[in-house]
């Protein structure tokens, strides 16, 4: 018996959005095997005896076009076993032609993704994945697909839904770049083929502008660390943004988790969170005095951020996030009654660092000029592997 195959709407199934999905029936030998196409469609838009979407249909035409592409797939699919004069089934014919893992939905890859980067311990990227998340369910209702309907067209109506709603360029690069790492899981995961890759003809890179400087000159260093505070917090805040600065732009959640464990032979040593790079910094003599001017019996940490009531990973990333808050709006502030031209953040420390040895005359093979993602790694690299006499030497152009 010939196989046969069609498109119809599954209305005895309701989404939350009030539509119905799209399904694929397979007929083969008196069985029927459906399967959704990663589609649905409110069933007031559906011709029920043609089996195809109305006229006044919204998104018709891609609509209609994922339906032909789905039904030649299939097609060409039985054409091919029977050449080959090999058996099959409903079932195995589905299984032949999406792949037995692409039973998962894109909802369910960004779910297990997230649930496993949490179970790393890697926090802020999987909160990324779910802002992303929550961004793509609102563009597209839902995300009850499956990877190949997210094609050239979908991300460029994505990128406009974006676009609409002020989004930055930066922004968009953000989102699309989380998205690009979805996909490329997708495809190891067997739940996107190569040949539906959308990454190959829409390309990310486009999605940059250039960023302001963050990085201030060395009298405006100065003057930061001369402000006088009127309050405990934003001496803190001055602080951890001069001990940054001393010492070669550490970030602030590494300042939170040191302890004096990484103190050895008059340097800071510590493993970065985020690259997880070995990193090996002279101490200077104020950066000494800033350690000492904090220093509790009570505590392991250097800094009072954290503390040993911070026990559970979740505790310690709410303290994190809450101390990062109240550091950078005492910069602000502090930043604006100098006249300093930028927002003043704990992560101009990191740029300034660079930048004021740049400008003393420090080798770029040493220190890069700037410290944004492309060359924060090489930054690193650096700082590790040259000498300790280089390295020592340069930070003394600081100030």
């Amino acid at each position: 018996m010939n196989a046969t195959v069609n498109i119809l709407c599954y209305k005895s199934k309701k989404l939350s959005n009030g539509e119905s999905p799209l399904m694929i029936r397979v007929c083969k030998d008196g069985k029927k095997k459906y399967k959704g196409i990663g589609v649905s469609i409110n069933p007031a838009f559906w011709d029920f005896e043609g089996n195809k979407p109305k006229k006044n249909c919204p998104n018709k035409e891609h609509i209609l076009k994922l339906i032909s592409d789905k039904i030649s797939e299939y097609s060409e699919k039985i054409l091919d076993l029977k050449v080959e004069k090999k058996e099959f089934t409903a079932t195995n014919l589905i299984e032949k032609v999406e792949g037995l893992n692409n039973k998962s939905t894109v909802a369910d890859l960004f779910d297990s993704h997230i649930k496993q980067l949490r179970k790393e311990g890697r926090y802020k990227y999987a909160t990324s994945f779910n802002e992303l998340k929550n961004s793509l369910t609102d563009f597209n209702k839902h995300l009850d697909i499956y990877f190949s309907e997210i094609d050239v067209d979908w991300l460029r109506r994505y990128e406009r839904y974006l676009r609409e709603r002020g989004l930055s360029v930066n922004s968009l690069g953000v989102r699309f770049r989380t998205l690009r790492t979805l996909c490329n899981l997708a495809l190891e995961k067997n739940m996107l083929k190569r040949d539906a890759y959308p990454f190959e003809v829409y390309k990310v890179s486009m999605l940059h502008e250039e960023t302001a400087k963050r990085a201030i000159s060395k009298q405006d260093v100065k003057a930061i660390i001369s402000y006088k505070a009127k309050r405990k917090h934003e001496q803190l805040a001055i602080d951890l943004f001069y001990f940054s600065y001393l010492c070669a732009g550490i970030n602030f959640k590494d300042i939170a988790y040191l302890t004096k464990d990484n103190i050895m032979d008059n340097r800071i040593i510590y493993t970065r969170k985020k690259t997880k790079k070995l990193i090996k910094i002279p101490l200077q003599d104020k950066a000494f005095e800033i350690i000492h001017k904090y220093n509790n019996p009570n505590s392991k940490y250097l800094f009072p951020i954290l503390s040993p009531t911070h026990k559970t990973d979740q505790q310690k990333i709410n303290r994190l996030t809450k101390m990062l808050k109240v550091t950078n709006r005492y910069l602000k502030e502090i930043g604006k009654e100098l006249k300093i031209p930028i927002n003043l953040t704990t992560y101009v420390a990191r740029h300034s660092f660079a930048t004021v040895l740049k400008r003393s005359g420090v080798s770029t093979s040493i220190i890069s000029e700037s410290l944004g993602h492309s060359s924060e790694k090489i930054t690193q690299i650096y700082l590790d592997s040259f000498e300790n006499s280089q390295i020592d030497e340069a930070m003394a152009n600081l100030l």
